[in-house]
């Protein structure tokens, strides 16, 4: 038989479910989930591999108007999305009626690109809300197939990679067949911290926060990290380490918690909180970061 590969790029709103679904659709769980939105700020790549194909599945921000220049790169991995997609996943889910962005919005309904609408969260409304909203979409993006899911119970995911492969082109694999992304450990390493103050955290301290793994020494049988949370002011550090260093302990126990889980490995990590002023708007940090 002969092999296909391509990549298949989910955008939409925030909070849609995006990050749930290709947790869910790799069988593993790459990109951090919270109720909040700005959760996920890069593009990450997931890749499903069978002998006989590989989707390379792309997660990208939610969609929203950019106010400083963190943001903006953040809409940046979101236009990507549109340059080498050979399927575009346009996720919603019940009762949304369009994308933050009316110029995106456009851009999906007159690209040449499959696009499959997910209308994701059906298992919260009736069936007869869920058809309504079938009927609604099919007129709002009549290029579309309209798949109705739920990413939280894994309902109708296995028709959406039959339908992936349906769409996919004959084509060599992109990435090593035992690779399920393309980025470094060190990347996880920061979105699970990253994740606890996300869960923790109210108002601006999560939009403030950025981590980066200083120091990362494998041994035989431990891991020692060194992760470094940056704020943008002294009085959000305060927030951060909490009363008597409470805050930063809670952070630190359930970052090193996970990172056992997924790296198979004892942890020892460190998180010294930083202030480094105004880092979410200088183009020199935010490449530092990552964030082109």
């Amino acid at each position: 038989m002969a092999h296909k590969a391509g990549f298949v790029n989910i955008i939409g709103n925030p909070n849609v479910g995006k990050s749930t679904l290709m947790n869910v659709l790799i069988g593993e769980k790459l990109s951090i989930i919270t109720n909040k939105a700005q959760t996920t700020r890069h593009r990450i790549l997931g890749i499903l591999n069978e002998d006989d194909f590989q989707i390379v599945f792309s997660d990208t921000p939610g969609i929203i108007q950019p106010v400083y220049k963190l943001q903006e790169s953040m809409m940046n991995f979101v236009h990507s999305a549109f340059q080498d997609a050979d399927v575009l996943i346009y996720m919603v889910e019940i009762g949304e009626r369009t994308l933050k962005d009316e110029k995106l919005f456009e851009r999906i309904k007159n690209t040449e690109v499959p696009v499959l609408l997910l209308l994701n969260k059906i298992d919260l409304v009736e069936q007869a809300e869920v058809a309504q909203q079938i009927e609604y979409w099919n007129k709002a993006v009549p290029n579309a197939e309209i798949l109705p899911i739920s990413a939280l119970n894994k309902f109708n995911i296995q028709e959406i990679i039959d339908r992936i492969l349906e769409l996919l082109p004959v084509c060599e694999p992109y990435y090593a067949k035992d690779a399920i992304t393309d980025k470094p450990i060190r990347f996880f390493v920061e979105e699970k911290i990253r994740e606890k103050i996300l869960k923790h955290y109210k108002k601006e301290i999560p939009y403030s926060v950025q981590i980066e793994v200083e120091e990362f020494l494998e041994e035989e049988t431990i891991i020692r990290i060194r992760a470094i949370i940056y704020v943008l002011r002294e009085s959000q550090r305060g927030i951060i380490i909490g009363h008597k260093g409470q805050g930063i302990k809670r952070i630190g126990t359930e970052s090193r918690r996970e990172l056992e889980r997924f790296l198979g490995k004892q942890i020892y990590l460190e998180t010294p909180v930083k202030v480094k002023k105004n880092w979410r708007n200088d183009d020199r940090q935010l490449k530092q970061f990552g964030y082109e």
